[in-house]
């Protein structure tokens, strides 16, 4: 008896409690703005916004204090007048008047900047003989894969400012995103917390590791002096021991300007028992360079060695069997980004011209049967 009174008790003390605090399903939540398409060559941008409890959405344009369009359902086609980089506002309003929003920046690129068709250039297949697909991201849809992909943030500051590069860029999120069935990182010339540039470093840190494989990126990178664009891993114990002695595998480096954007570098990093080593070696195509097609950026990484390739074209190996190479039998996780300046590239100059973008078609990793 004495438990049905307490259960009783705890029942009405709920019931009290969710009638003090009811759900207000006249306010505004959940606001998702997604920029599904980017037409270069008109300006246009078409946005789709979802909320819940959303009566109406308002999209604004810069600082503008009006609206430029005003509807029920999300969905907006906007045209740009010319290149540039613009901020648009997406305003959900409830019932209640109350309103969210979100933030996004639009580049309309320069006339020069033709885009690169998404079938220009190196494809690679879904399948090998002895290996199956253990893991791949096409970045098909309008979003970035939060079970994927994680972000860092910042400048690397206080422990670790110019992330040990003396690199010039602030990390922020909004610098990337998912349209048209490829993914953009954007460099942005651009005043942010306290740095002249931003750019985006994409990392799959506690979200996908391996260990060994076939991995191919198929990918279009910036052009410009100081731009450093790199597709890399980082062994997955670095916040225990730290670099280099986590292990690094750099499957793609590139620095832009002085006529080196036709070259890219293949490197690992790690601690040999006295300290940094490190062994790579380059890549440069006969004609054009990798601002001007899709590449295909590819490791055979097994327990006795790691092979670079750019299409299917081998370039360097390295031998990963003693003993004080152990990082690389270790699971690692993936970055992509753009760095902006920084020790090996130097900083942008007069010639630079921004916004630049490394888009990415797809990540895939192979495992053997």
């Amino acid at each position: 008896m004495l438990r049905l009174m307490v259960l009783l008790m705890i029942i009405l003390v709920l019931c009290a409690c969710e009638e003090d605090n009811p759900v207000d399903f006249s306010n505004p939540s959940n606001l998702v703005v997604e920029v599904l398409s980017i037409d270069q060559e008109t300006g246009e941008v078409v946005i789709q916004a979802s909320a819940l409890n959303t009566v109406q959405f308002q999209l604004f344009i810069g600082d503008a204090g009006t609206p430029a369009a005003v509807n029920e359902t999300g969905f907006f086609r906007y045209t740009f007048a010319g290149e540039g980089q613009y901020t648009i506002t997406v305003r959900a309003y409830g019932a209640s008047g109350r309103y969210i929003r979100s933030t996004k920046v639009i580049t309309i690129l320069p006339e020069e900047y033709d885009p690169v068709p998404l079938e220009n250039g190196y494809f690679t297949p879904m399948e090998y003989e002895g290996y199956v697909l253990a893991w791949h991201d096409e970045f098909d849809g309008n979003s970035i894969n939060p079970e994927f992909w994680g972000y860092d943030i910042g400048d690397g500051c206080p422990n670790l400012c110019g992330w040990g590069n003396n690199e010039l860029q602030y990390y922020r999120s909004e610098n990337a995103w998912v349209a048209d069935d490829v993914l953009t990182i954007e460099a942005r010339q651009e005043d942010f917390m306290s740095r002249n540039y931003t750019s985006t470093r994409l990392i799959s840190r506690g979200k996908k590791l391996f260990r060994y494989g076939r991995i191919d990126i198929r990918a279009l990178l910036p052009r410009g002096q100081g731009m450093w664009p790199a597709l890399w891993m980082l062994g997955n114990d670095i916040n225990t021991v730290g670099w280099p002695a986590c292990g690094e595998i750099d499957i793609m480096e590139m620095i832009g300007g002085n006529n080196r954007e036709n070259t890219c570098h293949g490197t690992i990093h790690w601690d040999n028992g006295q300290g940094h080593a490190s062994y790579g070696t380059s890549f440069t195509l006969t004609s054009k360079t990798f601002a001007d097609a899709y590449h295909v950026f590819s490791i055979i990484w097994d327990e006795y060695s790691i092979k670079w390739y750019v299409d299917d074209q081998p370039y360097t190996q390295v031998n990963i069997t003693e003993p004080t190479m152990s990082e690389f039998h270790q699971e690692f996780w993936f970055i992509m980004n753009i760095a902006v300046g920084g020790i090996w590239p130097g900083n942008p100059d007069g010639t630079t011209k921004f916004p630049q973008q490394m888009k990415v078609d797809y990540i895939r990793v192979f495992q053997k049967n």
